[in-house]
């Protein structure tokens, strides 16, 4: 049996999401840009609350391009807000709209990518996470990210949500030492 981060439990969801997905490094602007929606959408919940609706989302918010997002009038948001689906907060519904409005500008000049990497210096931070409770909830780092994509137009990416991104998004390696997935990201 492969010893896993203790958070994921035993939900085969959370599991696989775990295994697959969490703290992969990605460098795809889009896939980040989807990736920072659905934290910002699981603010004040739990990440498998988002994880058991993700398909809703992706669904309901064409794959999260942003492309077509940015130009999301009226109309769209009173449908998401209709779709039991997602999480139905007007407040992240318009968010995720002024965030792909962002997304396009920053897109246009360096690069999301670019944008959200240089948190890091390009390169993946390796925690050497012993314990769970190692595991900060904001960091200098994520404030910074928050405060900048604020800047940029961004809502709902405050600093914790942001360290989550990072972690998600293979900013920085919270893999506890001892979880076989801390050698293979």
């Amino acid at each position: 049996m492969q010893h896993r981060c203790a958070w994921c439990g035993d939900d085969p969801l959370y599991i696989a999401y775990h295994d697959r997905e969490w703290g992969v490094p990605c460098r795809d602007s889009r896939a980040l840009f989807a990736q920072l929606m659905l934290e910002s959408f699981q603010a004040g919940l739990s990440w498998i609350t988002i994880l058991r609706k993700r398909e809703n989302f992706y669904a309901r918010f064409a794959n999260f391009n942003p492309d077509i997002l940015a130009g999301w009038g009226d109309a769209q948001v009173e449908a998401a807000l209709q779709d039991e689906g997602i999480i139905r907060h007007r407040g992240k519904i318009v968010a995720a709209i002024k965030g792909a409005q962002a997304w396009q500008k920053i897109e246009a000049g360096k690069g999301f990518a670019a944008f959200i990497w240089q948190t890091v210096e390009g390169a993946p931070i390796d925690n050497r996470v012993q314990a769970q409770a190692d595991v900060p909830a904001s960091t200098p780092a994520s404030t910074a990210l928050s405060k900048r994509l604020k800047t940029a137009g961004f809502n709902f990416c405050g600093p914790v949500i942001c360290y989550a991104f990072m972690q998600a998004a293979g900013l920085v390696n919270d893999h506890a030492v001892t979880c076989f997935r801390h050698a293979e990201v």
